[in-house]
């Protein structure tokens, strides 16, 4: 009984001892959040593109088909970041010029909602084109790692990737 209790109390001393090491090392929760490079963002897109590629074990067949895959994933990646990038400069423009031009109209952001989910769509129609062949020559258990591995990469790490997330928020 005495072995429990003193496991149990070391236990209990270990976990608050992790947290409280974990809340001195923890960023500040003031919203601020991590920017990312454009390196940054080359190399994660650059990682999951070799991830999907090595987890589909492609054969020489296959291997045929993977650049017109490749390219429609390095288009949408580049799609995004040209749209963060242009959101981060307008964000910067309402801080710099808050008195002198006023708030976009409601009609006007819807206009600019529809045009953005338009160029959104057509990137990932591109890439729906672009791997059907190479879907169509995988075998069973290639397709659902396939499906599985699209996927990958979104927010909380195992979530939908960024360019098929908005598009499931649309159905």
């Amino acid at each position: 009984m005495m072995k429990k209790t003193i496991a149990t109390g070391t236990i209990a001393l270990m976990l608050a001892g992790a947290g409280v090491a974990l809340a001195q090392s923890a960023p500040p929760r003031d919203g601020a959040r991590a920017e990312f490079s454009a390196e940054d963002a080359a190399a994660f897109t650059d990682a999951r593109i070799a991830g999907l590629k090595a987890g589909l074990k492609l054969t020489a067949e296959q291997e045929k088909n993977w650049p017109a895959v490749e390219t429609a994933l390095r288009d949408l990646a580049k799609q995004r970041a040209d749209r963060m990038n242009a959101r981060a400069e307008r964000r910067m423009n309402r801080r710099d010029n808050a008195a002198a031009r006023p708030a976009p109209d409601a009609i006007t952001r819807m206009r600019e909602g529809a045009d953005a989910m338009t160029a959104r769509a057509a990137g990932l129609k591109k890439l729906a084109d672009a791997s059907e062949p190479l879907y169509k020559s995988l075998d069973d258990d290639q397709k659902h790692r396939f499906g599985a591995l699209i996927h990958m990469g979104g927010r909380g790490g195992m979530g939908r990737h960024h360019w098929q997330r908005r598009a499931d928020n649309a159905r």
